[in-house]
Protein backbone atom coordinates (compact mmCIF):
# COMPACT_ATOMS: atom_id res chain seq x y z
CA UNK A 1 0.00 0.00 0.00
CA UNK A 2 0.90 3.42 -0.73
CA UNK A 3 2.42 4.64 3.04
CA UNK A 4 2.03 8.38 2.05
CA UNK A 5 2.36 9.29 6.00
CA UNK A 6 6.31 8.95 5.33
CA UNK A 7 6.29 11.98 3.66
CA UNK A 8 5.14 13.74 7.29
CA UNK A 9 7.94 11.62 9.76
CA UNK A 10 10.32 14.34 11.92
CA UNK A 11 13.66 13.59 10.68
CA UNK A 12 15.18 11.10 12.40
CA UNK A 13 12.11 8.49 12.45
CA UNK A 14 12.55 5.15 10.49
CA UNK A 15 9.64 3.71 8.66
CA UNK A 16 9.82 0.47 10.56
CA UNK A 17 11.20 -0.99 13.54
CA UNK A 18 12.94 -4.69 14.17
CA UNK A 19 10.86 -6.03 17.23
CA UNK A 20 12.74 -9.43 16.75
CA UNK A 21 16.06 -7.63 18.59
CA UNK A 22 14.57 -9.21 21.61
CA UNK A 23 13.53 -12.67 22.09
CA UNK A 24 10.81 -11.65 24.82
CA UNK A 25 9.88 -9.36 27.10
CA UNK A 26 11.64 -10.78 29.73
CA UNK A 27 15.30 -10.49 27.47
CA UNK A 28 14.18 -6.34 27.44
CA UNK A 29 12.99 -6.55 30.99
CA UNK A 30 16.72 -8.71 32.30
CA UNK A 31 18.60 -6.94 29.98
CA UNK A 32 17.52 -3.38 31.99
CA UNK A 33 17.78 -4.99 35.13
CA UNK A 34 21.86 -5.20 34.46
CA UNK A 35 22.52 -2.12 32.42
CA UNK A 36 20.52 0.24 34.86
CA UNK A 37 20.64 -1.93 38.18
CA UNK A 38 21.88 1.30 40.46
CA UNK A 39 19.17 3.14 38.63
CA UNK A 40 16.03 4.07 40.47
CA UNK A 41 12.73 2.29 38.40
CA UNK A 42 9.97 3.29 40.68
CA UNK A 43 8.79 5.02 43.48
CA UNK A 44 5.85 5.17 45.17
CA UNK A 45 4.83 7.33 48.64
CA UNK A 46 8.96 7.97 48.63
CA UNK A 47 9.98 4.86 48.51
CA UNK A 48 12.00 3.68 45.76
CA UNK A 49 12.54 0.73 44.48
CA UNK A 50 15.90 0.18 42.28
CA UNK A 51 16.34 -2.14 38.88
CA UNK A 52 18.48 -4.07 41.45
CA UNK A 53 16.02 -4.36 44.05
CA UNK A 54 13.35 -5.19 41.06
CA UNK A 55 15.80 -7.96 39.59
CA UNK A 56 16.11 -9.55 42.61
CA UNK A 57 12.26 -9.54 44.16
CA UNK A 58 10.93 -10.12 40.85
CA UNK A 59 12.91 -13.66 40.86
CA UNK A 60 12.19 -14.48 44.35
CA UNK A 61 7.99 -14.28 43.02
CA UNK A 62 8.58 -16.08 39.95
CA UNK A 63 10.22 -18.77 41.92
CA UNK A 64 7.81 -18.86 44.36
CA UNK A 65 5.08 -18.36 41.08
CA UNK A 66 6.50 -22.02 39.73
CA UNK A 67 6.61 -24.20 43.51
CA UNK A 68 2.94 -23.79 42.93
CA UNK A 69 3.06 -26.20 39.96
CA UNK A 70 1.51 -24.21 37.24
CA UNK A 71 2.40 -25.10 33.77
CA UNK A 72 3.89 -22.48 31.64
CA UNK A 73 1.68 -20.50 30.11
CA UNK A 74 -0.75 -20.51 33.30
CA UNK A 75 -2.40 -17.42 33.66
CA UNK A 76 -2.22 -15.04 36.98
CA UNK A 77 -3.89 -12.12 37.70
CA UNK A 78 -3.13 -9.01 39.37
CA UNK A 79 -5.51 -6.77 40.85
CA UNK A 80 -4.18 -3.73 42.50
CA UNK A 81 -3.62 -0.17 42.49
CA UNK A 82 -0.09 1.38 41.46
CA UNK A 83 1.69 0.33 44.42
CA UNK A 84 5.22 -0.83 44.46
CA UNK A 85 4.35 -4.63 44.29
CA UNK A 86 2.69 -3.89 40.70
CA UNK A 87 6.14 -3.84 38.54
CA UNK A 88 7.34 -6.91 40.33
CA UNK A 89 4.43 -9.04 40.25
CA UNK A 90 4.25 -8.54 36.39
CA UNK A 91 7.91 -9.16 35.76
CA UNK A 92 7.73 -11.89 38.36
CA UNK A 93 4.87 -13.70 36.17
CA UNK A 94 6.73 -12.96 32.55
CA UNK A 95 10.18 -14.50 34.13
CA UNK A 96 8.15 -17.64 35.06
CA UNK A 97 7.11 -18.09 31.54
CA UNK A 98 3.21 -17.43 32.88
CA UNK A 99 0.63 -15.09 31.54
CA UNK A 100 -0.40 -11.77 33.27
CA UNK A 101 -3.99 -10.88 33.37
CA UNK A 102 -4.79 -7.48 34.45
CA UNK A 103 -7.47 -6.76 36.60
CA UNK A 104 -9.64 -3.06 37.68
CA UNK A 105 -9.25 -3.57 41.34
CA UNK A 106 -12.86 -1.69 41.42
CA UNK A 107 -14.56 -4.47 39.64
CA UNK A 108 -17.72 -5.65 40.93
CA UNK A 109 -17.46 -9.55 42.08
CA UNK A 110 -19.68 -9.82 38.90
CA UNK A 111 -16.84 -8.60 36.91
CA UNK A 112 -14.21 -10.17 38.40
CA UNK A 113 -15.57 -13.62 38.25
CA UNK A 114 -16.36 -13.14 34.65
CA UNK A 115 -12.38 -12.40 33.69
CA UNK A 116 -11.12 -14.76 36.05
CA UNK A 117 -12.93 -17.53 34.68
CA UNK A 118 -12.81 -16.20 30.48
CA UNK A 119 -8.96 -16.25 31.43
CA UNK A 120 -8.68 -19.21 33.30
CA UNK A 121 -6.96 -17.96 36.24
CA UNK A 122 -4.92 -19.97 37.84
CA UNK A 123 -3.65 -17.38 41.10
CA UNK A 124 -4.08 -13.85 41.50
CA UNK A 125 -2.01 -11.42 43.27
CA UNK A 126 -4.55 -9.13 44.98
CA UNK A 127 -4.35 -5.86 47.23
CA UNK A 128 -6.08 -6.36 50.54
CA UNK A 129 -7.82 -3.73 50.26
CA UNK A 130 -9.70 -5.81 47.12
CA UNK A 131 -9.31 -9.18 49.04
CA UNK A 132 -13.31 -9.21 49.99
CA UNK A 133 -13.84 -9.13 45.62
CA UNK A 134 -11.88 -12.48 45.23
CA UNK A 135 -13.56 -14.17 48.58
CA UNK A 136 -16.69 -13.83 46.67
CA UNK A 137 -16.10 -15.14 43.91
CA UNK A 138 -13.03 -17.60 44.39
CA UNK A 139 -14.97 -21.00 44.50
CA UNK A 140 -16.38 -20.72 41.45
CA UNK A 141 -13.31 -20.01 39.39
CA UNK A 142 -9.70 -22.26 39.09
CA UNK A 143 -7.99 -19.50 40.73
CA UNK A 144 -6.09 -22.09 43.50
CA UNK A 145 -3.44 -19.67 44.89
CA UNK A 146 -3.65 -16.40 46.04
CA UNK A 147 -1.38 -13.77 47.17
CA UNK A 148 -2.26 -10.61 49.13
CA UNK A 149 0.19 -7.42 49.12
CA UNK A 150 -0.89 -4.76 51.49
CA UNK A 151 -0.03 -0.33 51.26
CA UNK A 152 2.65 -0.15 53.70
CA UNK A 153 4.68 -3.74 53.56
CA UNK A 154 7.15 -2.57 51.10
CA UNK A 155 7.57 0.59 52.76
CA UNK A 156 9.72 -0.50 55.54
CA UNK A 157 9.84 0.18 59.44
CA UNK A 158 8.49 1.69 61.17
CA UNK A 159 6.68 4.12 57.97
CA UNK A 160 5.51 0.54 56.45
CA UNK A 161 3.64 -0.07 59.74
CA UNK A 162 2.02 3.31 59.96
CA UNK A 163 0.58 2.82 56.92
CA UNK A 164 -0.80 -0.37 56.93
CA UNK A 165 -2.96 0.93 60.42
CA UNK A 166 -3.85 4.40 58.63
CA UNK A 167 -5.47 2.47 56.31
CA UNK A 168 -6.99 -0.33 57.63
CA UNK A 169 -7.30 1.39 60.69
CA UNK A 170 -8.14 4.96 60.26
CA UNK A 171 -9.43 5.13 57.12
CA UNK A 172 -11.08 1.83 56.68
CA UNK A 173 -10.27 1.11 53.77
CA UNK A 174 -10.04 -2.97 53.75
CA UNK A 175 -12.94 -5.02 54.46
CA UNK A 176 -13.27 -7.99 56.10
CA UNK A 177 -12.57 -10.99 54.18
CA UNK A 178 -11.76 -14.23 54.37
CA UNK A 179 -9.24 -16.49 52.79
CA UNK A 180 -7.71 -19.11 54.24
CA UNK A 181 -4.94 -20.49 52.02
CA UNK A 182 -3.64 -16.71 50.95
CA UNK A 183 0.08 -16.47 51.49
CA UNK A 184 1.30 -12.51 51.91
CA UNK A 185 3.11 -10.90 49.51
CA UNK A 186 6.45 -10.75 51.56
CA UNK A 187 6.10 -14.23 53.19
CA UNK A 188 6.13 -15.18 49.18
CA UNK A 189 9.16 -13.08 48.84
CA UNK A 190 10.67 -14.52 51.44
CA UNK A 191 9.91 -18.46 50.90
CA UNK A 192 10.81 -17.16 46.83
CA UNK A 193 14.20 -16.44 48.10
CA UNK A 194 15.09 -20.03 49.56
CA UNK A 195 13.25 -21.75 46.23
CA UNK A 196 15.41 -22.62 42.86
CA UNK A 197 14.41 -20.57 40.00
CA UNK A 198 13.56 -22.49 37.09
CA UNK A 199 14.28 -20.32 33.68
CA UNK A 200 12.16 -21.12 30.98
CA UNK A 201 12.50 -20.85 27.08
CA UNK A 202 10.21 -17.90 25.85
CA UNK A 203 9.33 -17.41 22.39
CA UNK A 204 8.18 -13.75 20.94
CA UNK A 205 4.96 -15.61 20.11
CA UNK A 206 4.18 -16.83 24.24
CA UNK A 207 1.26 -15.23 25.43
CA UNK A 208 2.71 -12.16 27.76
CA UNK A 209 -0.58 -10.43 28.73
CA UNK A 210 -4.47 -11.29 28.47
CA UNK A 211 -5.61 -7.72 28.16
CA UNK A 212 -9.36 -7.05 28.61
CA UNK A 213 -11.11 -4.37 26.57
CA UNK A 214 -13.00 -2.18 28.93
CA UNK A 215 -16.47 -3.61 28.58
CA UNK A 216 -17.79 -0.19 27.59
CA UNK A 217 -19.14 -1.34 24.31
CA UNK A 218 -20.40 -5.10 25.61
CA UNK A 219 -18.98 -8.07 27.19
CA UNK A 220 -15.45 -7.73 27.96
CA UNK A 221 -13.25 -9.36 25.60
CA UNK A 222 -9.10 -10.72 26.42
CA UNK A 223 -6.97 -9.17 23.76
CA UNK A 224 -4.18 -11.89 23.89
CA UNK A 225 -1.03 -9.49 23.28
CA UNK A 226 2.28 -11.66 22.74
CA UNK A 227 6.13 -10.97 24.10
CA UNK A 228 6.62 -9.67 20.72
CA UNK A 229 2.99 -7.77 20.28
CA UNK A 230 3.94 -5.28 23.23
CA UNK A 231 7.80 -5.27 22.26
CA UNK A 232 7.27 -4.12 18.91
CA UNK A 233 5.03 -1.15 20.35
CA UNK A 234 7.72 0.46 23.20
CA UNK A 235 10.16 0.08 20.21
CA UNK A 236 7.35 2.12 17.90
CA UNK A 237 6.65 4.34 21.22
CA UNK A 238 10.41 4.92 21.72
CA UNK A 239 11.62 5.89 18.16
CA UNK A 240 8.37 8.14 17.79
CA UNK A 241 9.40 10.16 21.06
CA UNK A 242 13.39 10.78 19.90
CA UNK A 243 12.70 13.96 18.14
CA UNK A 244 11.42 15.44 21.56
CA UNK A 245 13.55 13.82 24.12
CA UNK A 246 16.71 14.54 21.93
CA UNK A 247 16.08 17.78 22.40
CA UNK A 248 17.86 19.78 24.99
CA UNK A 249 18.32 20.22 28.28
CA UNK A 250 20.00 16.65 27.82
CA UNK A 251 18.06 14.39 30.28
CA UNK A 252 20.11 10.73 30.46
CA UNK A 253 16.70 8.70 32.29
CA UNK A 254 13.55 9.67 31.94
CA UNK A 255 11.13 10.47 35.05
CA UNK A 256 7.54 9.21 34.18
CA UNK A 257 4.42 9.90 35.93
CA UNK A 258 2.62 6.68 35.78
CA UNK A 259 -1.06 8.47 37.32
CA UNK A 260 -2.51 5.92 34.54
CA UNK A 261 -3.39 2.41 36.17
CA UNK A 262 -0.89 -0.01 35.39
CA UNK A 263 -4.09 -2.48 34.75
CA UNK A 264 -4.59 -0.31 31.21
CA UNK A 265 -2.65 -1.23 28.87
CA UNK A 266 -1.35 2.75 27.71
CA UNK A 267 0.06 2.78 31.41
CA UNK A 268 1.56 -0.75 30.72
CA UNK A 269 3.15 -0.02 27.69
CA UNK A 270 4.01 3.36 27.62
CA UNK A 271 4.93 4.21 31.79
CA UNK A 272 6.16 0.12 32.57
CA UNK A 273 7.70 -1.78 29.82
CA UNK A 274 8.83 1.54 27.83
CA UNK A 275 10.67 2.68 31.27
CA UNK A 276 12.22 -0.28 32.05
CA UNK A 277 13.41 -0.49 28.81
CA UNK A 278 15.06 2.94 28.83
CA UNK A 279 16.24 3.21 32.43
CA UNK A 280 13.67 5.37 33.61
CA UNK A 281 11.93 7.11 37.15
CA UNK A 282 8.40 5.92 36.82
CA UNK A 283 6.55 7.96 39.71
CA UNK A 284 3.59 5.75 40.70
CA UNK A 285 0.30 7.28 41.54
CA UNK A 286 -1.81 4.61 43.87
CA UNK A 287 -4.88 7.35 43.37
CA UNK A 288 -4.50 10.35 40.69
CA UNK A 289 -8.59 11.36 41.72
CA UNK A 290 -6.81 12.97 44.67
CA UNK A 291 -5.59 16.02 42.69
CA UNK A 292 -3.95 18.05 45.56
CA UNK A 293 -2.36 14.91 46.40
CA UNK A 294 -1.18 14.45 43.27
CA UNK A 295 0.16 17.91 42.02
CA UNK A 296 2.30 17.66 45.59
CA UNK A 297 3.78 14.49 44.35
CA UNK A 298 4.58 15.79 41.44
CA UNK A 299 6.08 18.78 42.92
CA UNK A 300 9.28 16.74 44.11
CA UNK A 301 10.10 15.76 40.43
CA UNK A 302 11.64 17.16 37.66
CA UNK A 303 9.34 15.10 34.79
CA UNK A 304 9.95 14.49 31.34
CA UNK A 305 7.30 12.00 30.44
CA UNK A 306 3.79 12.62 31.38
CA UNK A 307 0.88 10.39 29.73
CA UNK A 308 -2.78 11.41 31.01
CA UNK A 309 -6.25 10.97 29.54
CA UNK A 310 -8.24 14.48 28.68
CA UNK A 311 -10.16 14.29 32.05
CA UNK A 312 -7.23 14.18 33.82
CA UNK A 313 -5.25 16.49 31.93
CA UNK A 314 -8.62 18.70 32.86
CA UNK A 315 -8.78 18.48 36.33
CA UNK A 316 -4.85 18.94 36.54
CA UNK A 317 -4.62 22.57 34.34
CA UNK A 318 -7.70 23.45 36.88
CA UNK A 319 -6.23 23.05 40.20
CA UNK A 320 -4.71 26.73 40.96
CA UNK A 321 -1.56 24.76 41.76
CA UNK A 322 -0.31 23.14 38.60
CA UNK A 323 0.95 26.14 36.78
CA UNK A 324 3.38 26.50 39.80
CA UNK A 325 5.31 23.10 39.30
CA UNK A 326 8.94 23.16 37.65
CA UNK A 327 8.50 21.91 34.08
CA UNK A 328 11.36 22.79 32.56
CA UNK A 329 12.47 19.42 32.08
CA UNK A 330 9.20 18.03 30.64
CA UNK A 331 9.72 16.84 26.99
CA UNK A 332 6.31 14.84 26.35
CA UNK A 333 3.22 15.09 27.36
CA UNK A 334 1.03 12.20 25.82
CA UNK A 335 -2.49 11.87 25.61
CA UNK A 336 -4.81 9.14 24.42
CA UNK A 337 -7.81 6.92 25.51
CA UNK A 338 -10.05 9.81 24.56
CA UNK A 339 -10.26 12.75 22.54
CA UNK A 340 -8.20 15.57 23.25
CA UNK A 341 -10.03 18.97 23.33
CA UNK A 342 -8.22 22.10 22.23
CA UNK A 343 -9.82 24.18 25.56
CA UNK A 344 -7.88 21.59 27.60
CA UNK A 345 -4.08 21.80 25.32
CA UNK A 346 -4.39 25.30 25.58
CA UNK A 347 -4.42 25.65 29.18
CA UNK A 348 -1.84 23.02 29.01
CA UNK A 349 0.52 24.91 26.95
CA UNK A 350 -0.15 27.86 28.44
CA UNK A 351 1.11 26.25 31.99
CA UNK A 352 3.57 24.01 30.59
CA UNK A 353 5.44 25.73 27.08
CA UNK A 354 4.37 22.09 25.74
CA UNK A 355 1.06 20.58 24.08
CA UNK A 356 -0.21 17.61 24.50
CA UNK A 357 0.71 14.70 21.71
CA UNK A 358 -2.45 13.06 20.98
CA UNK A 359 -2.29 9.48 20.10
CA UNK A 360 -4.83 6.67 19.28
CA UNK A 361 -4.99 2.98 20.35
CA UNK A 362 -6.65 0.55 21.41
CA UNK A 363 -6.00 -2.96 24.04
CA UNK A 364 -5.92 -4.96 20.52
CA UNK A 365 -3.38 -2.78 19.88
CA UNK A 366 -0.27 -2.77 22.66
CA UNK A 367 -1.87 0.44 22.52
CA UNK A 368 -0.11 2.46 20.03
CA UNK A 369 -1.51 2.79 16.56
CA UNK A 370 -0.91 6.64 15.76
CA UNK A 371 0.33 9.62 17.00
CA UNK A 372 1.16 13.29 16.55
CA UNK A 373 4.82 14.04 15.38
CA UNK A 374 6.68 14.73 19.51
CA UNK A 375 7.97 17.55 18.13
CA UNK A 376 4.21 19.20 17.34
CA UNK A 377 4.18 22.84 18.92
CA UNK A 378 0.42 23.29 18.03
CA UNK A 379 -2.89 21.22 18.07
CA UNK A 380 -3.61 19.64 15.24
CA UNK A 381 -7.29 17.83 16.32
CA UNK A 382 -6.05 14.40 14.75
CA UNK A 383 -4.51 11.45 16.53
CA UNK A 384 -1.83 11.71 14.15
CA UNK A 385 0.51 9.68 11.25
CA UNK A 386 1.18 5.78 11.75
CA UNK A 387 3.55 5.13 13.91
CA UNK A 388 6.45 3.03 12.70
CA UNK A 389 5.80 -0.67 11.06
CA UNK A 390 1.95 0.20 10.89
CA UNK A 391 -0.11 0.54 8.26
CA UNK A 392 -3.91 2.45 8.40
CA UNK A 393 -6.47 1.24 6.09
CA UNK A 394 -9.87 3.30 5.83
CA UNK A 395 -12.51 1.25 5.31
CA UNK A 396 -16.31 1.25 3.84
CA UNK A 397 -19.09 -1.53 4.92
CA UNK A 398 -17.61 -3.81 2.49
CA UNK A 399 -14.04 -3.99 3.68
CA UNK A 400 -12.92 -1.73 0.68
CA UNK A 401 -10.66 1.29 1.52
CA UNK A 402 -12.67 4.99 1.09
CA UNK A 403 -10.87 7.99 -0.89
CA UNK A 404 -8.68 10.48 1.48
CA UNK A 405 -10.82 12.15 3.39
CA UNK A 406 -13.97 10.08 3.23
CA UNK A 407 -14.96 8.93 6.46
CA UNK A 408 -14.19 4.84 7.07
CA UNK A 409 -13.78 2.63 9.52
CA UNK A 410 -9.74 2.78 11.14
CA UNK A 411 -8.04 -0.29 10.30
CA UNK A 412 -4.48 -1.20 11.96
CA UNK A 413 -1.89 -3.96 10.76
CA UNK A 414 1.44 -3.87 12.56
CA UNK A 415 3.33 -6.15 14.62
CA UNK A 416 1.24 -4.63 17.96
CA UNK A 417 -1.81 -6.36 16.79
CA UNK A 418 -2.88 -8.54 18.75
CA UNK A 419 -2.91 -12.24 18.08
CA UNK A 420 -6.72 -12.56 18.71
CA UNK A 421 -9.26 -12.07 21.25
CA UNK A 422 -8.64 -15.28 24.29
CA UNK A 423 -10.47 -18.51 23.39
CA UNK A 424 -13.42 -16.54 20.94
CA UNK A 425 -12.41 -17.09 17.58
CA UNK A 426 -16.07 -16.12 16.04
CA UNK A 427 -15.35 -12.45 17.93
CA UNK A 428 -11.33 -12.58 16.47
CA UNK A 429 -12.80 -13.09 12.82
CA UNK A 430 -15.10 -10.00 13.48
CA UNK A 431 -12.48 -8.22 14.02
CA UNK A 432 -9.93 -9.40 11.80
CA UNK A 433 -9.36 -9.08 7.91
CA UNK A 434 -7.66 -11.24 5.72
CA UNK A 435 -4.69 -9.45 4.73
CA UNK A 436 -3.99 -8.97 8.37
CA UNK A 437 -5.86 -5.55 9.67
CA UNK A 438 -7.89 -5.04 12.99
CA UNK A 439 -11.10 -3.44 12.73
CA UNK A 440 -10.68 -0.66 15.39
CA UNK A 441 -14.88 0.03 15.41
CA UNK A 442 -13.79 3.70 15.21
CA UNK A 443 -14.71 5.89 12.29
CA UNK A 444 -12.13 8.54 10.75
CA UNK A 445 -11.01 10.01 8.26
CA UNK A 446 -7.15 10.56 6.49
CA UNK A 447 -5.94 13.42 4.68
CA UNK A 448 -3.51 14.25 2.02
CA UNK A 449 -0.71 14.38 4.48
CA UNK A 450 -1.23 10.81 6.20
CA UNK A 451 -2.88 12.74 9.28
CA UNK A 452 -6.08 10.20 11.10
CA UNK A 453 -9.09 11.86 12.43
CA UNK A 454 -11.26 10.65 14.72
CA UNK A 455 -14.96 11.25 13.38
CA UNK A 456 -16.40 8.71 16.19
CA UNK A 457 -17.34 5.49 17.35
CA UNK A 458 -19.81 3.96 15.23
CA UNK A 459 -22.29 2.98 17.97
CA UNK A 460 -21.58 6.89 18.72
CA UNK A 461 -22.56 8.31 15.98
CA UNK A 462 -25.90 9.64 16.42
CA UNK A 463 -28.86 9.75 13.25
CA UNK A 464 -30.61 13.27 13.40
CA UNK A 465 -33.43 13.08 10.26
CA UNK A 466 -30.89 11.15 8.12
CA UNK A 467 -27.85 13.21 8.96
CA UNK A 468 -25.24 11.90 10.60
CA UNK A 469 -23.88 13.89 14.14
CA UNK A 470 -20.94 12.79 16.17
CA UNK A 471 -20.79 13.70 19.51
CA UNK A 472 -16.69 14.32 19.40
CA UNK A 473 -17.41 17.09 17.21
CA UNK A 474 -19.78 18.58 19.15
CA UNK A 475 -18.15 17.86 22.70
CA UNK A 476 -14.59 19.37 21.80
CA UNK A 477 -16.46 23.00 20.76
CA UNK A 478 -19.11 22.96 23.61
CA UNK A 479 -15.80 22.62 26.08
CA UNK A 480 -14.43 25.56 24.16
CA UNK A 481 -17.02 27.58 25.82
CA UNK A 482 -15.33 29.25 29.19
CA UNK A 483 -18.44 28.08 31.59
CA UNK A 484 -18.27 24.35 30.42
CA UNK A 485 -15.80 21.96 32.29
CA UNK A 486 -16.94 19.08 31.06
CA UNK A 487 -19.12 17.57 28.64
CA UNK A 488 -21.00 14.48 27.24
CA UNK A 489 -23.02 14.13 24.38
CA UNK A 490 -25.65 11.16 23.39
CA UNK A 491 -28.31 10.72 21.48
CA UNK A 492 -31.63 10.10 22.45
CA UNK A 493 -34.62 8.81 20.98
CA UNK A 494 -37.18 11.28 19.62
CA UNK A 495 -40.55 10.64 18.04
CA UNK A 496 -39.62 13.56 15.24
CA UNK A 497 -36.48 12.82 14.26
CA UNK A 498 -35.44 9.33 15.30
CA UNK A 499 -33.07 10.66 17.54
CA UNK A 500 -32.04 13.94 19.35
CA UNK A 501 -28.85 15.67 20.71
CA UNK A 502 -28.15 15.76 24.32
CA UNK A 503 -25.37 17.73 26.21
CA UNK A 504 -24.78 16.66 29.79
CA UNK A 505 -22.75 19.57 31.58
CA UNK A 506 -20.35 19.87 34.64
CA UNK A 507 -20.33 23.62 34.95
CA UNK A 508 -17.35 25.70 36.01
CA UNK A 509 -19.26 28.69 36.17
CA UNK A 510 -21.96 28.10 38.25
CA UNK A 511 -24.22 31.02 36.71
CA UNK A 512 -24.08 29.20 33.46
CA UNK A 513 -27.67 29.39 32.10
CA UNK A 514 -29.23 26.37 29.45
CA UNK A 515 -30.15 29.25 27.40
CA UNK A 516 -26.96 30.87 27.19
CA UNK A 517 -24.82 27.68 26.43
CA UNK A 518 -28.16 26.75 24.23
CA UNK A 519 -27.40 30.57 22.35
CA UNK A 520 -23.83 29.08 22.09
CA UNK A 521 -24.25 25.95 20.35
CA UNK A 522 -26.62 27.88 17.87
CA UNK A 523 -23.53 30.12 16.69
CA UNK A 524 -21.74 26.85 16.73
CA UNK A 525 -23.80 24.12 14.92
CA UNK A 526 -25.72 24.03 11.82
CA UNK A 527 -29.42 22.73 12.37
CA UNK A 528 -29.34 19.32 12.83
CA UNK A 529 -26.05 19.55 15.13
CA UNK A 530 -27.73 21.64 18.19
CA UNK A 531 -28.34 19.69 21.31
CA UNK A 532 -32.34 19.86 21.85
CA UNK A 533 -31.73 19.07 25.47
CA UNK A 534 -28.83 20.19 27.83
CA UNK A 535 -29.44 19.10 31.33
CA UNK A 536 -26.93 19.92 33.93
CA UNK A 537 -24.78 17.62 36.20
CA UNK A 538 -22.03 17.51 39.25
CA UNK A 539 -20.21 15.09 37.83
CA UNK A 540 -20.24 12.70 34.57
CA UNK A 541 -20.02 8.85 34.92
CA UNK A 542 -16.13 7.59 34.29
CA UNK A 543 -14.10 4.92 33.76
CA UNK A 544 -11.35 4.09 36.64
CA UNK A 545 -9.29 5.47 33.78
CA UNK A 546 -11.46 8.56 33.26
CA UNK A 547 -12.84 7.84 30.00
CA UNK A 548 -16.30 9.55 30.22
CA UNK A 549 -18.75 6.71 29.99
CA UNK A 550 -21.46 8.09 27.09
CA UNK A 551 -22.93 4.58 27.09
CA UNK A 552 -24.30 4.76 31.11
CA UNK A 553 -25.96 8.06 29.99
CA UNK A 554 -27.48 6.41 26.81
CA UNK A 555 -28.88 3.88 28.89
CA UNK A 556 -30.09 5.76 31.50
CA UNK A 557 -31.76 8.05 29.06
CA UNK A 558 -33.61 4.88 27.60
CA UNK A 559 -34.73 3.65 31.08
CA UNK A 560 -35.76 6.90 32.19
CA UNK A 561 -38.06 7.06 28.62
CA UNK A 562 -39.72 3.96 29.35
CA UNK A 563 -40.52 4.16 33.40
CA UNK A 564 -42.06 7.96 31.60
CA UNK A 565 -44.18 5.89 29.08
Amino acid sequence: MDKIWLKSYPPGVPAEINPDQYTSLVHLLEESFQKYAQNNAYVCMDRFLTYAELDECSKRMAAWLQSRGMSKGARVAVMMPNVLQYPIAIAAILRAGYTVVNVNPLYTARELEHQLKDSGSEAIIVLENFAHTVEQVLKNTAVRHVVVASMGELLGGAKGMLVNFVVRNVKKMVPDFALPNMVRFKDALSQGGKMPFDKPTISASDVAFLQYTGGTTGVSKGATLTHRNVIANVLQAEAWAEPANSQPPHVEFPTIVCALPLYHIFALTACAMWGMRVGALNILIPNPRDIPGFIKELGKYKITTLPAVNTLYNALVNHPDFASLDFSMLKTANGGGMAVQQAVNDKFRQATGKSIIEGYGLSETSPVATCNRADEQGFTGTIGLPVPSTDIAILDDDGNPVPLGQPGEIAIRGPQVMAGYWNRPDETAKVMTADGFFKSGDIGTMDERGYVKIVDRKKDMILVSGFNVYPNELEGVIAGHPGVLECAVVGVPDEHSGEAVKVFVVRRDPNLTEAALMDYCKQQFTGYKKPKYIEFRDELPKTNVGKILRRALRDEQQTTQKQAA
